[in-house]
């Protein structure tokens, strides 16, 4: 007999698929303990869970893989043919019928007309204080992208309006922003892509507290302190609308001890999940649960509630180290809302993380 951990193991199917299809009356245990109630496999049944494991993968619909079960366990090949070929014929149907959609997207935005003032012509002088800069740089450059399919994403957004200098960094999975008050430009809203070599130089020269000079001439941002300078070309691309993205509705909320979670994250449970089922991105994942009295935990497996939330392991450390606080808020929403880190004394910087599908 196989017991589920191994099963999970063998079949590419994970624990709580193998429970979730036990619960279905897919793919019922040969015998379930009594006592434990823990799960029994027959070493027969290994080839129907890594059947089942592929069907899965493909997206086939739960009625069907029960049929296609049936058909194989009888050796019945015409019915098993049948229904890959009307799930196959499926699948082509919602391709064509997304690649249609797409199609009309990209037209819509080739005549979207862009509101910013043209990278060409925009024009901004201001003084911005180093130390300010400096620490909004650090707020944020964890969160952007790399992905060369999406450079707009590999750099770090400045966004000038008026007396507020907002920047702004996303990878998709994450986003950081912090803002900073500036002086000395007066004009129409404009923004500016630097990209993150150029990001970096940057943050090298704010080492010290005097006011720094950033510029924007056309395609061109440069950045001085004192008689050191560093400058260079933005990116050629819109960079999304981030204030839009962390428009978040109301959740509970909870003060942690930020170097207690880290070591928690270290050391505690760690399971595995996706990112994005698309990309098929694998991640270790810790799942979050924050109690009625603002304690947040780390759940392990077989423990879940639906009010947990997952996150990618990494992205929450680089979070709570960019937030540089001694003492965080952790905001959560529903289970597949992004949680939003913020600083207690502190309402210009914030970083919200995507959840993360954990793996079946």
């Amino acid at each position: 007999m196989r017991s589920i951990g191994e099963m999970a193991r063998d079949s590419g199917l994970g624990v709580s698929a193998l429970r979730f299809y036990d619960r279905a009356g897919v793919l019922v245990p040969a015998w379930v303990d009594p006592v434990s109630g823990y799960r029994w496999y027959d070493p027969g049944q290994l080839e129907e869970a890594r059947l089942l494991a592929r069907l899965r993968r493909a997206g086939m619909p739960l009625a069907d893989v029960r049929m296609v079960l049936v058909g194989w366990s009888t050796a019945d090949t015409d019915l098993v043919r049948g229904l890959l070929q009307a799930h196959l014929r499926r699948l082509e149907r919602g391709l064509a019928d997304a690649h249609g959609e797409f199609s009309t997207l990209r037209a819509l935005l080739d005549e979207r007309e862009n509101p910013m003032t043209s990278l060409g012509t925009a024009t901004a002088e201001l003084s911005v204080p180093a130390t300010e800069l400096a620490a909004a740089l650090d707020a944020v450059r964890f969160a952007a992208g790399s992905d060369p399919d999406l450079p707009m994403l590999a750099g770090v957004l400045f966004d000038i309006e008026g007396a507020a200098l907002s920047v702004a960094a996303t990878d998709r999975y994450r986003m950081a922003v912090a803002r900073t008050v500036s002086t000395g430009y007066d004009g129409p809203r404009v923004q500016a892509i630097v990209p993150l070599p150029l990001a970096d130089a940057m943050r090298a020269l704010l080492d010290g507290e005097e006011q720094v000079r950033l510029g924007l001439d056309g395609d061109r941002v440069s950045l001085a302190a004192g008689d050191r300078q560093t400058a260079g070309r933005c990116l050629d691309h819109d960079f999304p609308d981030y204030r839009r993205l962390v428009r978040l509705p109301e959740g509970r909320r909870a003060v942690v001890d930020t170097a207690a979670l880290q070591e928690a994250l270290k050391s505690g449970p760690v399971r595995r999940g996706e990112l994005s089922k698309q990309d098929g991105e694998h991640c270790d994942v810790s799942v979050l649960r924050v109690a009625d009295d603002g304690t947040v935990t780390l759940r392990e497996d077989g423990d879940e509630d639906q009010g947990d939330v997952a996150v990618k392991r990494r992205f929450l450390l680089d979070a709570l180290a960019a937030g540089d606080r001694d003492e965080l808020i952790l905001e959560f929403g529903a289970p597949t809302a992004p949680i939003a880190i913020r600083r207690p004394d502190d309402d210009r910087a914030l970083s919200i993380l995507m959840p993360v599908r954990l793996e079946d």
